[in-house]
């Protein structure tokens, strides 16, 4: 290790090592830190990933695909189900995260960025206003590591972008806590994804049953921070014992996931990318495409501003305007369409389920299924139109 590179990664999810990678990649010296001792552990996320989405950046591969989704179905409170016989942009894939993460952070090292793990940052370097590298610890040692930009992958409320003056705190409702088990003996359809919408199953959000083969699933809930009476690890207990009472529960994980629109992601010397620049889709929860799109962008305009010797915020702002025409404009219809459905109660969810009994739709996009609900519900969905 040295004590300076061009660019510092901090974070190897897929936000930061797609970040890491595109900057070896355009010859930049590039390190990339991750405080855990293994890439990818413990996982942190339901591992559903749109198929198209993923091919933009890697090639699928078995070794990190634990199931190759045909469908979904969509199962509301009064026990209506949708079926969609293929899969849009939502879920495609459910991964093995732990073997995916660490293709990715091996694809980084192998263009030429070098990888530090059980390395924890702890505070930046400033200098005159600008960021100029990070302050962080590796087994008990404390070093500063100088940069000319450094980029923020490090996940949920981003340290990294609180040290840089950056806002990061999230509301209790634009936040999903969640709760998911990995289980194993549960009689799943291996095919299809299941979604469970509902106030008692998931206040303020959704339930989920992702398989993995093998009759494992991951079996997860998120609800909205804002009502957190009770800790979703309960109402997940509650799903699981009448959903699957002879499974076995072999992982569990709990975190959080933005649902919300990003605000400030540039300052001068940084760059917020993924969780950390809230970047999750707000509607579904969904973040690993828009995680590496964002990582690739920043890296191409760390590039730029390493070449040009200018880091500034002025500079950096190029990111902010690339991505919100792009990724920022799907998250702003996402979080309207959220925050309106948010207001249903299951009466209501029942009403428009029942209006689309016996279709069977041939593509599963979130908004593909608002835009058919608010055609045959006007009146009760008439503020959803312009998002549509």
């Amino acid at each position: 290790m040295r004590d300076r590179y061009d660019v510092i990664v901090v974070g190897a999810g897929p936000a930061g090592s797609m970040a890491a990678k595109t900057a070896a990649e355009h010859d930049l010296e590039t390190l990339l830190l991750e405080k855990r001792v293994e890439i990818g552990d413990p996982v942190r996320c339901a591992e559903g990933v749109g198929k198209e989405g993923l091919k933009q950046f890697i090639k699928p591969d078995k070794r990190w695909i634990a199931a190759d989704v045909q469908g979904a179905r969509i199962c509301f409170p009064g026990g209506i189900k949708i079926e969609m016989s293929e899969v849009g942009p939502e879920v495609g894939y459910v991964l093995e995260r732990k073997i995916f993460d660490r293709e990715l952070a091996k694809q980084a090292a192998k263009a030429g960025a070098e990888v530090m793990v059980k390395t924890r940052a702890v505070d930046l370097i400033k200098e005159d206003g600008f960021v100029r590298g990070v302050k962080a610890e590796h087994l008990g040692d404390s070093f500063d590591i100088h940069a000319d930009v450094v980029i923020g992958a490090d996940g949920v409320e981003s340290k990294v972008g609180r040290w840089a003056g950056i806002n990061t705190t999230l509301k209790p409702k634009d936040i999903e806590t969640c709760a998911q088990f990995l289980m194993t003996d549960v009689d799943i359809d291996p095919c299809y994804c299941e979604f469970y919408i509902g106030n008692q199953i998931a206040p303020g959000g959704y339930a989920w049953v992702f398989p993995k083969g093998n009759n494992e699933a991951n079996v997860g809930l998120g609800i909205s921070g804002s009502r957190s009476e009770v800790r979703p690890i309960e109402h997940l207990k509650r799903f699981v014992e009448k959903k699957y009472p002879e499974g076995q529960i072999i992982e569990m994980i709990m975190g959080g996931v933005p649902v919300t629109v990003p605000t400030k992601t540039t300052t001068n010397g940084l760059m917020l990318v993924g969780d950390a620049a809230r970047m999750s889709d707000p509607l579904t929860g969904g973040g690993i495409i828009h995680a590496m799109k964002s990582g690739t962008m920043a890296s191409e305009i760390a590039s730029k501003a390493v070449q040009s010797g200018d880091s500034s915020v002025e500079c950096l702002n190029e990111y902010e305007r690339r991505w919100r025409p792009t990724i920022g404009a799907t998250l702003q219809k996402s979080y309207k369409a959220k925050e309106w459905l948010l207001k249903l109660n299951d009466a209501e969810w029942n009403s428009i389920a029942s209006s689309i009994v016996g279709i069977n739709f041939k593509e599963l996009t979130a908004f593909g299924l608002l835009k058919e609900l608010t055609l045959r519900n006007p009146k009760l969905l008439w503020d959803l139109r312009s998002l549509l």
